[in-house]
C-alpha cells in the first residue's frame, strides 16, 4: 500500500449540528492523519465550480444552494490507500443503505444531507484538494 491523500469536506447540515469534532474523531480512530483543514462558507459560484462535473444533473441546482447554505470544513486526509478508505468509512451516499459504524450512518439526515463528500480518485482527490488549499496550508 502507498500513502494516499483525499479531500473531505464536512458539509453544512454536520457543521450546523456541530459534529466536527466527533467525524475527525472517527477518522483519527480510523488511522487517518487530518494534514490540513478549514472552515469556511462556498459562494453559490464556488459550489458550482466545485461540483461542475455533475451541471447537467438534475441535482446539481440543490446540491450547489445546500453546499452554499452554511460553512463547511474542508480538509486534506492522509493515510495508506485514504481514497479507497475514507470512501468506505464515508458509507453509502444513501445513508439508509450505508454499513453499520460509517459516518454517513452515524450522522446523515438524507441523501441529500449525508454530512460528508470525499474523493472518488487519486485524480480527482489531487484537483479537489488543490480547489480548496494551497501548498502551504498542508502540512504532512
Amino acid at each position: 500500500m502507498s500513502v494516499q491523500r483525499t479531500l473531505s469536506m464536512i458539509k453544512p447540515d454536520a457543521t450546523a449540528r456541530s459534529l466536527t469534532g466527533a467525524i475527525n474523531a472517527k477518522l483519527e480512530a480510523a488511522g487517518f492523519r487530518i494534514i490540513a483543514q478549514k472552515r469556511m462558507f462556498l459562494s453559490r459560484a464556488q459550489a458550482e465550480a466545485f461540483y461542475a462535473v455533475h451541471k447537467e444533473r438534475a441535482f446539481f441546482d440543490d446540491l450547489c444552494a445546500f453546499m452554499s447554505s452554511g460553512p463547511i470544513v474542508a480538509q486534506v486526509l492522509e493515510a495508506d490507500d485514504a481514497v479507497a478508505r475514507y470512501r468506505d468509512i464515508m458509507g453509502a451516499t444513501n445513508p439508509a443503505n450505508a454499513a453499520e459504524g460509517t459516518i454517513r450512518k452515524e450522522f446523515a439526515e438524507s441523501i441529500e444531507a449525508n454530512s460528508v463528500h470525499g474523493s472518488d480518485s487519486l485524480e480527482n482527490a489531487a484537483q479537489e484538494i488543490s480547489f480548496f488549499f494551497s501548498g502551504l496550508e498542508i502540512v504532512g
